[in-house]
């Protein structure tokens, strides 16, 4: 099996998991709804957002069709290196996969805010309906991210001595997420641990070539 066809599986794989639990969620719960999954720390909580990853937000109606085509153009040049990449035999495939997660990941994001808003109605104090007949609850490139994993971990108030927010309660680990999400985190953050090294190959690599390159020129 090719390492292009490996890389493959790993994005339809992550695509697949990532919109069969947001269609389910979507189809099953209004915005607010919760499902305990382990005790108190494990729970898929229903919120969209209409921006970047964790559930921040990127403002205006502008904001948002400049964040969808900004993600498009991010994609494909994603998907250029990771296939040029999958040929190059002296690249770890470890270094590819990564690249492949971060790729699958913003398409798993871009399939929501391109379509999501054309084939769902909206999901505050009602469960969305798939294609409905009044049409969806907004237009092409301005979807809602669906978002459901919650991990409150750790629940409490800041010390009192803390300034502004003293007294205050404060939840860890407190943003929404979903499985696109995390396959760009994990493909980033296994990137910085185990790759960094490789980066600084290409840079050695490069600046040898440019070096070669001058002093062919002269």
């Amino acid at each position: 099996m090719s390492r292009s066809v490996k890389s493959l599986i790993i994005i339809f794989s992550v695509l697949i998991v990532d919109q069969v639990l947001k269609f389910w969620i979507k189809t099953n719960l209004s915005i607010g709804d919760e499902i305990v999954v382990f005790k108190d720390w494990f729970i898929l909580h229903f919120v969209e957002n209409n921006g970047m990853a964790f559930g921040f937000e990127f403002a205006g109606e502008y904001g948002k069709m400049f964040l969808s085509i900004f993600r498009i153009v991010a994609v494909i040049a994603i998907g250029w290196y990771m296939f040029k990449l999958a040929k190059q035999k002296e690249v770890p495939f470890g270094f590819v996969a990564c690249i492949a997660l971060i790729f699958a990941g913003a398409i798993g994001n871009i399939i929501d805010s391109l379509f999501y808003g054309i084939i769902f109605n909206n999901s505050y104090g009602q469960v969305a309906s798939l294609f409905p007949a009044e049409g969806g609850y907004s237009s092409f490139l301005h979807g809602r991210v669906v978002d459901m994993f919650y991990f409150p971990l750790i629940e409490g108030r800041y010390p009192s001595w803390i300034p502004k927010v003293g007294g205050n309660p404060f939840i860890f680990f407190r943003p929404v997420f979903n499985v696109a999400d995390s396959a760009i985190t994990v493909g980033i953050f296994s990137i910085l641990l185990f790759y960094r090294k490789y980066f600084n190959k290409l840079d050695d690599s490069t600046s040898h070539d440019e070096a070669t390159e001058t002093e062919q020129t002269a």
